[in-house]
């Protein structure tokens, strides 16, 4: 393998990172884990600041680096101890809104370089929505480059004031399960786990939709379990599967048993690429998606997808999906009731998410480009 650049500026020594992250988003916590085994790989000493329970979850130390607990509070200990983290770092990178502005107040009066990258947009109501524009204007301001895991949010840091803003180069991260790591399961995989994933499920005999994702509000499950109902005329009645926890399952639980709806909730699931490989259709729901982790599994696995037309999952999938507005379970149940009826266009859709996948950054892309932006922002510039 060959030596980082990146080392060259900074003598014999490695060139020092600090990685923080906020904790609170799995695709994130997933990405630097990746980030931090390949660049360590090739030399350069990373620290991951991260809370106790993230390190616990994705393993940070696993990979070689350094895990420093900070809590994902902003207050002035988490900022202190943040901040002590950094005090030797050659170059911060923060990933996600709270953890770019812990990691702003951190380095506040410092010269470190701080690289920010964006993995969602935080969507809150009210008084708080007030809060977080104020939130990634500073941190787009003071951030000497942002990357953005879509094209939307990279246009987003450019309105709200970033010097720098640039498209991420982002891989999918092979996703991990307890003793190891879980490769997504593509189109070259056997058979063998269709059956026994359909017999677990409940789906011998029967279509199998998934969704996966947090139970919450903006994943639009409540769309989903509307044009459930649709589905229920259906002979054989297909079943929908949503794999993932979070609060909004008792109001879901309480809507598919009052409505008798062909629904089942699973819980969180380490094994999502299994079921893909079982399922006849994907679905994804969300109101908002940068770079849908979910979505990019499902091409992979070859499994026909109707997605929501938000965020950058139009960029993301291309032509490789059936694409709906958010909101509306009129248009994702006449979709889902056309691809069952319709193999061919199925056929069409995972011929084109091969090809789709193909275009997408690999993890050891990734690492590439971020090197090269660690590069430009650490090595001496030659005198004018």
């Amino acid at each position: 393998m060959s030596p980082v650049s990146s080392n060259a500026p900074h003598g014999p020594r490695p060139l020092r990172t600090v990685q923080v992250l906020g904790g609170g988003n799995a695709g994130s916590s997933a990405h630097v884990r990746s980030l931090a085994d390949g660049l360590v790989a090739r030399g350069v000493r990373v620290t991951v600041c991260a809370p106790a329970e993230a390190d616990r979850t994705h393993d940070f130390s696993g990979t070689g680096a350094d895990h420093v607990h900070v809590p994902r509070s902003s207050d002035p200990v988490s900022v202190a101890a943040l901040r002590t983290a950094c005090a030797h770092a050659d170059l911060v990178h923060a990933h996600g809104l709270h953890a770019s502005f812990r990691a702003v107040l951190a380095l506040g009066g410092r010269t470190t370089p701080l690289v920010v990258t964006w993995h969602d947009r935080p969507h809150e109501r009210g008084p708080r929505r007030q809060l977080l524009r104020v939130l990634e204007r500073r941190v787009a301001k003071t951030a000497a480059v942002v990357l953005g895991t879509s094209p939307d949010l990279v246009d987003l840091a450019r309105r709200t004031g970033a010097r720098d803003a640039r498209l991420a180069a982002v891989g999918l991260p092979r996703r991990r399960r307890s003793g190891g790591l879980l490769d997504v399961v593509g189109h070259d995989d056997p058979d063998r786990l269709r059956p026994k994933a359909r017999a677990e499920l409940g789906a011998i005999g029967r279509p199998l939709l998934l969704a996966a994702g947090p139970l919450d509000r903006h994943r639009g499950h409540d769309v989903l379990l509307d044009a459930a109902r649709a589905w229920r005329d259906l002979d054989p009645v297909p079943l929908v599967v949503v794999a993932g926890e979070g609060p909004l399952r008792p109001a879901l639980q309480r809507r598919i048993e009052d409505e008798e709806l062909p629904v089942r909730l699973i819980g969180r699931r380490e094994d999502v690429p299994e079921l893909l490989a079982a399922a006849d259709l994907a679905l994804l729901t969300s109101s908002r998606e940068s770079r849908s982790a979910f979505a990019q599994e499902a091409l992979h696995a070859r499994v026909p997808l109707v997605a929501t037309r938000v965020g950058g999952t139009p960029d993301l999938v291309g032509d490789a999906a059936e694409l709906v507005p958010y909101g509306d379970p009129a248009a994702l149940a006449d979709t889902v009731l056309r691809l069952l009826a319709d193999p061919e266009r199925c056929e069409l859709l995972r011929e084109r998410g091969t090809r789709q996948t193909a275009t997408w950054p690999t993890e050891e892309q990734t690492v590439a480009q971020v090197l090269s932006v660690y590069d430009e922002l650490t090595q001496p510039r030659p005198l004018p």
